[in-house]
């Protein structure tokens, strides 16, 4: 069972069960053409919060090459996909008018969707240049995500799209990542396994 720390905003609970820090291993294996590239990672994954209404993402990896070279990184923010209300901040470093919407369980509630859970909205940037807005949903323990943009540096590698999944199971964090890139269609990329870190 779950149980919503006080300080966490009413609007993060359907996405609560992400919050902490996760660590585990995980592989890349994607085909480019007849060439396989494949290795195994550990990986640093945390998702926290400030008393707004998203969650912040920080995900780092490394190589499990025995020197543990430094992998790749990303970063970003997770929350529920909803119009904006006036008493939103923004844009930029405006103040909303008014007060804060969906602070109340029962107000949370009415975001819930037609399959019973709750859109959301993933933005994600990584060093590479290349920036990810995922739409999807959170249903329970389980996260469903799908690019909706892509977004990349003149210097970045080819990258179009992008699906992700991730899943609570027996107290584990299971993730899995496929990606459209390097002229390839979608398909496999990278999973992982992660144990939470108390």
């Amino acid at each position: 069972m779950i149980e919503l720390d006080g300080s966490v905003p009413s609007e993060l609970a359907p996405l609560s069960w992400l919050i902490g820090l996760w660590e585990g291993t995980g592989v890349v294996h994607y085909a480019v053409g007849d060439d396989v590239r494949e290795v195994s990672f550990g990986q640093r994954l945390t998702f926290t919060h400030d008393g707004l209404p998203y969650l912040n993402y920080a995900s780092y990896t490394w190589l499990l090459d025995g020197d543990n070279t430094p992998h790749v990184s990303e970063t970003g923010y997770w929350r529920l996909s909803r119009p904006s209300e006036p008493g939103d901040v923004g844009p930029g470093m405006l103040p909303g008018v008014g007060p804060r919407p969906f602070t109340t369980a029962e107000q949370v509630e009415t975001l819930r969707n037609t399959s019973d859970g709750f859109d959301i909205e993933v933005n994600l940037v990584h060093p590479s240049g290349v920036t990810e807005l995922y739409l999807g949903q959170v249903k329970g323990p389980r996260i469903d995500l799908a690019t909706d943009a892509v977004v990349r540096t003149a210097a970045a590698k080819d990258y179009s799209a992008a699906t992700r999944l991730y899943g609570l199971v027996e107290n584990r964090l299971l993730w899995a990542w496929d990606i459209a890139a390097l002229g390839q269609d979608l398909r496999t990329h990278s999973s992982g396994s992660l144990d939470r870190v108390e």
